[in-house]
Parts: structure tokens; C-alpha cells; sequence
């Protein structure tokens, strides 16, 4: 499949001025902070019905911590100290969890101007802010070599062209640091188009990413589907959905029918149970 680099053109800024749009949804929905995760959870249990707005979101907010103690596992656990690069870091809950669980000195970069301030702030309220770093910055323009111990990247992978990122992993990372993955899969190739559509994206198969980090000297440590336990975590947030909806709807706004979101969360969830997209987790190494 052939990928385009975002950094070039409109393509970026769009994908800047999308998620700068989306800050204060992002703020409503998934927070208050300060650990605010913009990203799929693992959820082994579908959630009762009937849960209130605020039970949903202590739910979303367990299953989004979920994968990344899922993530720290499959590494192996983090040793601390480690200079770590979270790349796209959204409002900072990765990076502050990175910062607050296992002790490490993030550089929290993204391309949107609106979540700095953020990162800042949420960084200074959990007592970590002279570990989280936040930059403006591409993450094929990061500077420096073989600087981090470990490359995160929770569904930011998807936005970037996999040969060139990857090449610039691998000079970032130190000998036998490791590049950890969290992101959408592609199972079905007409999905690429819809999927790419609304989310911004340019999504990949697990045998694209595997051919691109191989031809750049990354090594495969570990490949996990996680798809199973991501659909339930589509169940918590089509059901905060409806009940947005619902005071939406009490409060005079909004009209009928789902909204364009609840529809490709639906899509999604679909797609998870039949194999047009996976859910994965992989965990690549610079070799010494």
C-alpha cells in the first residue's frame, strides 16, 4: 500500500488542525486529568447497561491505562530512568504515565499547538513536571541520535509514512532500545479508504509495518492481536455517546438519528469482530 508522508503539504496541518479542533471534546469526554488518554482500552467484560456518563468514563479511563500496563508488560517492564520518546502524545497521558508509573524522562511531542499548554499543566498537577518534556515537533524531524531508551507510539504510527519513520527510530534509539506500537491494522484492503477518511490517517497492514521496520534493521520482539479486548472498549464509548446524545437532545440541541461519530465507532466495532481491522500491539528492537 502506498503511503504518503503527512509532513508534507496540507496533509499535516490537517492532521494538526483536526486533533487542535478536537481538544476541548477530548477534555469533556476523557477527562478531567490529570492522566487524559485520547486512545483505545482493553476491556475484558462487556459493561452492564444502564451506566451513567460518569461510570463510562472511570471505565474508558481503566481500560485506556489497561494497554499501557499491557504495553510495559509485553516490553518487559521499563527499567526507571529510561529516556523515553512518546510520539503524538496527545494531552499527555501516556507520557505521564510513563513519568509517574516507571520513573522516565519523556519527550512528549506532537504536532498540535493547542495540546502544549496542556501537557504542561496536566505534567505539573501529577508532580512529574521536570520529567515530561513537551515539544512541537514531526517525529521525522526529533533531534539527535541514539538519545531514547524507548520510542512509544500509541496510535501515531498510523499517520506516518513506516520506511522514513522507522529509519528515523532507529537513529534515535540507543543499541537495543526498543520502538513500541499500539494502533489499527488493516484486515481488508477496501476498508483502508473509509477508515483513512475520517480518522485522518494512513492505515497499514501488520505485514506492511513488519516489511518496513525489517528493511530499516528493527527486530521483531513481539506481535500481539489485542482486537478482542479492544471491541468492548467500542461498547463503552458508543454507550457515552448515547448518553451525550441524550442531554443533547434534552437540552433543545441536536436532532435525530446517530451522529456521524456514533457511526464509525459502530464501523469500527464491526470491523474488529470480523477481521476487517485488528487491533495490535508490537514491540520492535534496535539490535546492539
Amino acid at each position: 500500500m502506498r503511503v504518503e508522508p503527512l509532513r508534507q503539504g496540507t496533509a499535516r496541518d490537517d492532521v494538526a488542525a483536526y486533533y487542535d479542533a478536537k481538544t476541548e471534546g477530548i477534555l469533556r469526554r476523557y477527562g478531567p486529568g490529570p492522566r487524559v488518554h485520547y486512545h483505545t482500552g482493553l476491556v475484558d467484560e462487556s459493561p452492564p447497561p444502564g451506566m451513567s456518563a460518569e461510570a463510562l468514563k472511570v471505565l474508558i479511563h481503566e481500560s485506556q491505562e489497561a494497554l499501557l500496563r499491557e504495553m510495559a508488560l509485553a516490553m518487559g517492564g521499563p527499567s526507571r530512568g529510561w529516556d523515553v520518546l512518546d510520539v503524538g502524545c496527545g494531552l499527555g497521558g501516556g507520557s505521564l504515565f510513563w513519568a509517574s508509573v516507571h520513573g522516565a524522562r519523556v519527550s512528549a511531542i506532537t504536532i498540535a499547538p493547542e495540546h502544549l499548554p496542556w501537557v504542561e499543566r496536566f505534567a505539573a498537577m501529577a508532580g512529574v513536571g521536570d520529567r515530561v518534556k513537551p515539544m512541537l515537533c514531526d517525529a521525522l524531524e526529533v533531534p539527535g541520535q541514539e538519545r531514547f531508551d524507548l520510542v512509544m507510539a500509541v496510535e501515531s504510527s498510523c499517520y506516518l509514512p513506516r520506511r522514513e519513520w522507522f529509519r528515523k527510530v532507529h537513529s534515535l534509539l540507543r543499541p537495543g532500545g526498543l520502538v513500541a506500537i499500539a494502533d489499527c491494522f488493516l484486515g481488508r484492503p477496501e476498508l483502508a479508504m473509509p477508515f483513512d477518511r475520517y480518522w485522518r490517517t494512513h492505515i497499514g497492514s501488520v505485514e506492511e509495518y513488519f516489511r518496513a521496520a525489517t528493511a530499516e534493521g528493527l527486530e521483531l520482539e513481539l506481535h500481539q492481536d489485542l482486537s478482542g479486548r479492544a471491541v468492548n472498549f467500542w461498547t463503552l464509548t458508543l454507550d457515552l455517546l448515547a448518553r451525550e446524545r441524550e442531554l443533547s437532545l434534552r437540552g433543545g440541541q441536536g436532532g435525530m438519528g446517530r451522529t456521524e461519530s456514533q457511526r464509525e465507532h459502530l464501523r469500527l466495532q464491526q470491523a474488529f469482530l470480523d477481521g476487517g481491522l485488528h487491533y495490535g500491539m508490537m514491540v520492535l528492537r534496535r539490535p546492539h
